[in-house]
């Protein structure tokens, strides 16, 4: 049996999702919020179509998230 290489970006993915799991995504700054998004956008989950749409409501929310931060700044 042939172990799964865990990569840096795999843990990466792993810490910003469990910090959203956990507190949610105004947990994360801009910066995180940007970079989970390419992290997930990445990850090939076409095996699995429920894993899938799981990830495709995700960078739905991301976006969402990163879009009302941003309005956010520049109004002030």
């Amino acid at each position: 049996m042939m172990s799964k290489n865990i990569t840096p970006d795999d843990l990466e993915r792993v810490k910003l999702l469990d910090i959203v799991s956990k507190k949610g995504l105004k947990e994360l700054t801009i910066v995180q919020l940007k970079r989970l998004q390419i992290l997930v956008g990445k990850k090939d989950y076409s095996h699995n179509k429920k894993a899938h749409k799981s990830k495709m409501k995700l960078l739905a929310r991301i976006n969402v998230s990163i879009y009302e931060t941003e309005e956010g700044r520049e109004g002030i």
